[in-house]
């Protein structure tokens, strides 16, 4: 049968998401089933029985998943053991010893990934420039091997003293862990970065160990029960990064998969900035755990060279995505001061919101938000979940009786808290780092985001804000535009002046090479091949420094022009010091087929019309205010509607407000303009 179909799953917490792409005609499909936690693989086969296509007829399947963070998060990913260079056995755990919570009493680090019994040291010294200072010592190698396998570890890190320029030690270390402990899971640090910094090149290596076995076997497994369905096209994961790799990368590399599943969202939206016309975004994705936000500046997402986890560093590229706990599953609570609080905890796929009806009595944001009125039964969550507004009173009732309101008071009160911690999360990616939020426009996606988008925006004073189609299973809609990518990096610590274009061109050969192997492995032929080199740049002296496009002519001048325009923009100034380089980069992309949003028809005559109307409770004065309820399929281009309104589709809900106004836009995306702003 001739594979023809692509489609692309994205695992959250309460929901997964699937988008199907038939590329003969341009149609796509949204639908969503539940996350099954206990059997993960489960969902994500529960997700292909929804689309037309089988099994054999998909030509390109792309995946995001939250497992490894979930591992992270829930502190329940592999024992793991770390390897170091004798004399430098804690400096995984020492880390930079700084405190970012100086007059918070209160304050307690995260729990560590290992303790100190699970470290080990073993002779050896490789020197800054790659030169051996002490050769490995092979007894005490086998005897630290010896003692990981009795100990019965899952996985292990290596990270050697300056591997990133002489890994020789390192891959000695793998053969005779393979001889000595052949079940256990290695990660070798130079092989996730090849730049300085011992301590988050090894947070780096551990982190990618602690998940490596769960990810290693949920991959292997769905790998098996994809081919046993006839599955024969290609198998690609998202990436931190915001493109993707190959199932078969991400087995060995799985701490780039950490945020994956948010990246999808990421990456869609850079893409739909280009096709509306909106070069700068603030995207709020909203999902039934959690809530990621993040930027869109001139196209593009805004990309750093390392991300954290837990104020753990992961020193591989990364977009930038703020997580915070505010999802639809979020549970309301009171703290010992007898006050409203609503998350990070979250009653996830199993049981759910107590109006899913299976079994839950936790109070959630999804509860509330039928409360009140935003949610309906009429509407069936996925086309599938009819909730239920009797249980979700029921689950309201205990915690609003201690503080005296009403469920519907009480529902208000919680969708207030939680617009307010988004708000706040938004302003942590503008505001707090120098940005005016109101130069962007606010795109809203995931199951929840449409409930609180508009309030979000008028909160920051934000004028628009934009729905795309298929906005509650976007992030995976974003995942059929991840492009295959392998990132190489190489620390060469330098004055720039001492660096010629000679030298430069040699280093980055040997990236290139290596590069267009990878890419060539992953079934990519050299036209589909796209190299972009960069450098980092700083003042010498300074701690961190810029990411500088390195121009085609590849001239020293050109590089130290780019580094003063970036250095004014990011920091308002340039200086006369000496200037160095740090890392030489090279991003290398398989280019993959994108998919195009057809163009929605326009009405040629008359206004949509509401199918009902919904009782809204907008406050105690307000208690059953009028909302027009209108079905996005039934909208068209052009279309406009006045606030208040109820906008429910298969996947998510709208809300507008009185004094909002709303017009579709030619691929079906609602252009809100906020009231008052």
């Amino acid at each position: 049968m001739t594979s023809t179909s692509r489609v692309a799953i994205d695992v959250g917490g309460t929901f997964t998401d699937v988008v199907e792409l038939l590329p003969a005609t341009g149609e796509l499909r949204f639908d969503k089933v539940p996350t099954t936690p206990a059997q993960p693989t489960e969902a994500v086969l529960n997700a292909f029985g929804t689309t037309r296509t089988t099994l054999p007829e998909v030509a390109m399947f792309t995946h995001g998943t939250t497992l490894g963070l979930n591992a992270l998060l829930t502190r329940t990913g592999a024992r793991t053991a770390v390897i170091g260079t004798a004399g430098f056995r804690d400096v995984y755990l020492l880390g930079r010893t700084d405190r970012r919570t100086n007059y918070d009493i209160t304050y307690r680090p995260p729990p560590a990934l290992l303790e100190r019994y699970d470290t080990f040291e073993v002779p050896e010294r490789s020197l800054f420039d790659g030169s051996v200072h002490r050769p490995l010592d092979v007894g005490a190698a086998r005897a630290v091997a010896a003692t990981i396998a009795e100990r019965g570890y899952d996985s292990v890190a290596v990270a050697f003293l300056h591997s990133y320029a002489n890994p020789a030690h390192e891959l000695r270390m793998r053969e005779i862990l393979a001889e000595m402990a052949p079940d256990v899971a290695v990660t070798l640090s130079h092989e996730l970065s090849r730049e300085y910094r011992e301590y988050e090149r090894t947070s780096t290596a551990v982190l990618d160990a602690y998940v490596k076995p769960i990810v290693r076997r949920y991959l292997e497994r769905l790998e098996g029960e994809l081919r046993g369905g006839g599955f024969e096209g290609r198998f690609l994961m998202t990436r931190s990064g915001g493109g993707a790799m190959t199932a078969s990368g991400a087995r060995e590399q799985p701490v780039s998969l950490i945020l994956s599943g948010p990246a999808g969202g990421v990456i869609g939206a850079s893409a739909f900035s280009t096709l509306i016309g909106e070069p700068n975004l603030i995207t709020i994705d909203m999902g039934g755990t959690s809530l990621d936000a993040s930027l869109v500046i001139d196209g593009e997402p805004v990309l750093h060279q390392g991300a954290e986890f837990e104020q753990l560093p992961i020193n591989t590229p990364s977009l930038y995505i703020h997580t915070i706990g505010a999802g639809g599953g979020s549970i309301a609570w009171l703290d010992d001061a007898g006050v409203l609080q609503v998350g990070p905890q979250s009653a996830g796929a199993d049981p759910g919101p107590a109006s899913y009806g299976r079994g839950g009595t936790a109070p959630t944001f999804t509860d509330a938000a039928l409360t009140v009125g935003y949610l309906g039964a009429a509407t069936p969550l996925g086309g599938r979940l009819v909730l239920d507004d009797a249980l979700a009173t029921a689950a309201l009732k205990p915690l609003a009786g201690r503080l005296e309101l009403g469920p519907a008071a009480l529902a208000r009160g919680i969708i207030r808290i939680s617009t307010a911690k988004i708000t706040g999360a938004v302003r942590a990616i503008t505001v707090e780092v120098g940005r005016d939020p109101k130069d962007f426009a606010l795109l809203s996606f995931g199951g929840g985001g449409g409930l609180v988008a508009v309030d979000v925006a008028r909160e920051l004073s934000i004028p628009t804000v934009i729905v795309p189609p298929g906005q509650g299973a976007f992030s995976a809609f974003g995942m059929l535009f991840a492009d295959v990518q392998h990132d190489f990096a190489q620390t060469s610590v330098m004055p720039l002046a001492d660096l010629d274009e000679t030298r430069l061109a040699a280093a980055y050969d040997v990236m290139a090479e290596e590069a267009a192997s990878a890419l060539a492995a992953d079934g990519f032929e050299p036209a589909a091949q796209v190299l972009v080199r960069s450098v980092d740049v700083r003042y010498s002296g300074q701690e961190h420094s810029v990411t500088v496009p390195v121009p085609e002519d590849g001239r020293v001048g050109s590089v130290e022009r780019a580094f003063a325009e970036l250095h004014e923009r990011q920091y308002g100034h340039t200086m006369t010091d000496p200037i160095e380089i740090t890392t030489l980069r090279l991003r290398a992309t398989g280019l993959v087929a994108k998919p195009t949003l057809p163009r929605l028809h326009r009405r040629t005559s008359g206004a949509p019309l509401p199918n009902a109307t919904r009782s809204v409770y907008v406050s105690a004065e307000c208690p059953q205010e009028p909302y027009a309820l209108f079905a996005r399929e039934a909208l068209l281009a052009g279309d406009e509607l006045a606030g208040p309104a109820v906008i429910a589709e298969h996947t998510a809900t709208t809300v507008i407000h009185a004094g909002d106004l709303l017009r579709v836009g030619d691929h079906g995306e609602l252009i809100i303009t906020v009231e008052g702003v």
